[in-house]
């Protein structure tokens, strides 16, 4: 009795035509491979990785008046730099601070012995200070909320803001081979002329 219970769910399955059967096969493992996918591209790739951007918007703004601010209270950092499997803004090394404008990276640090500090887009450089788990000197900065990334971008690379596209790729062949890190440049630098070449090719005459 049992036996030919067991067996009816067999003859079913049997009884479905091959194509079905085939196509549904098919369906899971393209599925299961672009599952895969997307877990190996988050894993690689974060969302918060690509932070390192120099766009016309307000963290770009913020960022350099980050770095003034940093630099002026002559505190050493790394921007784009991976933290807990996030790429944060900027990484204070000696004090293991991680400074970031993404809420989901802040949240998954918060969970590890790095100090995550949270910003805002809107903050304004000076107001670093007052959220860093550590005592700074008082400092003034020469802020300019209305500075121009796009002028900031060709000043970067030493070019007008009327300069060619071509007199913009040279600009950044020439500047880059300065900066490079393998020639002794400075990394925090080679990514800035990146950034701005990123930026002012596209505004380029």
């Amino acid at each position: 009795m049992d036996t030919e219970e067991e067996s009816v769910p067999q003859e079913g399955l049997a009884g479905l035509p091959p194509e079905l059967v085939t196509g549904a096969l098919l369906g899971l493992a393209g599925t299961c491979v672009v599952a895969l996918a997307f877990v190996l591209a988050e894993r690689l790739l974060p969302a918060s990785s690509h932070y390192h951007r120099y766009d016309t918007g307000g963290e770009s703004r913020r960022r350099v008046e980050f770095r003034d601010y940093l630099d002026a209270i002559d505190e050493q950092y790394a921007e784009d730099h991976p933290v807990g499997g996030q790429a944060v803004a900027f990484y204070l090394p000696k004090r293991d601070v991680a400074i970031t404008f993404d809420p989901k990276a802040y949240y998954r640090i918060e969970r590890s012995e790095t100090e995550p500090i949270l910003v805002e887009h809107e903050m304004p450089g000076s107001a670093l200070g007052s959220r860093l788990p550590f005592e700074t000197p008082e400092v003034e900065l020469n802020e300019n909320d209305d500075r121009d990334p796009i002028q900031a971008a060709f000043a970067e690379l030493g070019v007008p803001v009327s300069a060619s596209i071509e007199e913009v790729k040279r600009a950044y062949r020439r500047k880059i081979k300065e900066v490079h890190p393998d020639q002794g440049g400075d990394e925090d630098e080679f990514k800035r002329v990146r950034e701005a070449y990123t930026t002012a090719k596209q505004h380029a005459d």
